[in-house]
């Protein structure tokens, strides 16, 4: 196959893709059925939780922290998306992320908080996280899978999505340590 027929056909298959996703939405997801308020639950609660209890006087290291964690996630599970490993069933809107409300709200939030929880208590930021990767991987994520809102296939299980969890947190958390000390050896 040439070139521009490669392109052609990921062209036809991207639109024919695109097409199924929307009709799916519409059918199954829509603003009509619980599942969709459920997601819009998930982006939204947290994000006003966040509101009331960050610490104001750190907001841009937590903040970095917590988009550190949703950037990561955001990326990864596009990935897991595309070949059909991780997939959440309900979704926002059919041209975004299928996960958005958990990678841009529900875990970077959770993950925020026990960062300021554990920076401004001198708790141990490593033992924290592994509890709540827990909660999300073996708690929320099983139950989600019972309700039907998430699909776990090719071998995908809540064990990987609790490794996922850690080295994305802890990654954030070293780079967050990273950016701060570098900024505070500039001053």
């Amino acid at each position: 196959m040439e070139y521009r027929e490669y392109w052609e056909q990921i062209y036809e298959k991207s639109d024919e893709l695109n097409s199924i996703i929307s009709s799916y939405w519409s059918t199954y997801s829509n603003m009509g059925t619980w599942q969709f308020w459920i997601v819009v639950s998930l982006l939204l609660l947290p994000l006003v939780l966040l509101y009331f209890t960050v610490d104001r006087k750190r907001m841009f290291e937590l903040f970095f922290f917590g988009y550190t964690v949703h950037m990561l996630w955001t990326y990864i599970d596009i990935v897991l998306e595309r070949y059909g490993y991780f997939v959440h069933t309900y979704f926002l809107t059919p041209v975004l992320p299928m996960a958005l409300n958990m990678t841009a709200s529900a875990l970077p939030v959770g993950f925020l908080l026990v960062y300021q929880y554990c920076t401004n208590n001198k708790k141990n930021f490593y033992f924290y996280t592994l509890i709540l990767s827990a909660v999300f991987a073996f708690g929320f994520a099983s139950l989600e899978a019972h309700l039907g809102m998430l699909e776990f296939n090719k071998g995908m299980n809540q064990i990987y999505l609790f490794l996922i969890d850690v080295v994305i947190v802890f990654i954030s958390f070293w780079f967050t340590k990273f950016i701060r000390g570098s900024v505070n050896n500039a001053k």
